[in-house]
């Protein structure tokens, strides 16, 4: 379930990634195109990414814009499914993508929405270079699967943060169910996602991911899975055999 193109640092973006979904592009609103898996699961990702960041900056869950007055980046942005919603909810938003052509679908279409989004094709130490500790919210759905080096990748978002700032994060778990349903079905059977989307190798545990993040200097939140069921959907659960999300808080980088 990739949500953009592999956007990393210098030494870990992979190519072929970025070729992929940069050849999807301009299919990338289309709601029964090649990204319709996304458009699927993104209002159980958009609800989860409110909540936290509603709890975690103490902000009132009835207010229409409860996110005005913070900054926030959505790294591997693809055509903004992510960025808009963020935006309409307030946040001043930054969307960064190694991508080109998924950068130039994602400003078409905000001009189009009357949104103002600062679209950035790049990667994310070269944004730390530029804009360092200038996030409070940071979103980075279905990415950390698709870079080479998740160590100084994630090392990068924490040069983007803001001390206290919040992560909220999705990606696949590495077991046999994740491999069957991503990869087999998904790609290979039902083909509702591009052959070659996934290297399964590539997946991370929960506790995994955990450590990774812990040595990059973020505290740890608790997190959730993905799960689909007949009838309801996809919807949130405690089942984390497929995909999860989480969170996690910017603190000082161990030494």
């Amino acid at each position: 379930m990739a949500s953009g193109a592999a956007s990393a640092t210098g030494a870990t973006v992979d190519r072929a990634n970025v070729a992929l979904f940069g050849g999807l592009a301009e299919s990338w609103w289309d709601p029964e195109g090649p990204s319709r898996l996304l458009h699927r699961i993104n209002p159980v990702r958009l609800a989860f990414v409110r909540e936290a960041a509603l709890a975690h900056f103490g902000r009132a869950g009835e207010a229409r814009r409860a996110l005005a007055g913070l900054a926030a980046l959505d790294v591997g942005c693809g055509g903004g499914l992510v960025a808009e919603p963020l935006a309409r909810m307030g946040a001043a938003v930054v969307g960064l993508d190694a991508s080109e052509e998924a950068i130039a679908v994602a400003r078409e279409h905000a001009r189009l929405s009357g949104l103002s989004i600062d679209y950035r094709a790049g990667e994310a130490d070269a944004l730390a270079a530029a804009m360092p500790h200038a996030f409070d919210l940071v979103t980075c759905f279905e990415v950390v699967e698709h870079v080479a080096d998740v160590p100084l990748f994630l090392g990068a978002l924490h040069r983007l943060m803001k001390p206290g700032g919040l992560l909220v994060y999705s990606t696949p778990n590495r077991t046999a169910l994740s491999h069957a349903v991503m990869i087999t079905a998904a790609e290979r059977l039902l083909r509702t996602l591009p052959a070659g989307t996934h290297d399964w190798n590539r997946f991370l545990t929960p506790g995994e991911l955990a450590g990774h993040l812990q040595r990059a200097g973020f505290a740890v939140g608790p997190v959730r899975g993905l799960s689909w069921r007949p009838g309801r959907g996809f919807h949130l659960s405690d089942e984390l055999s497929v995909n999860y999300l989480g969170t996690a808080t910017a603190g000082e980088r161990p030494s």
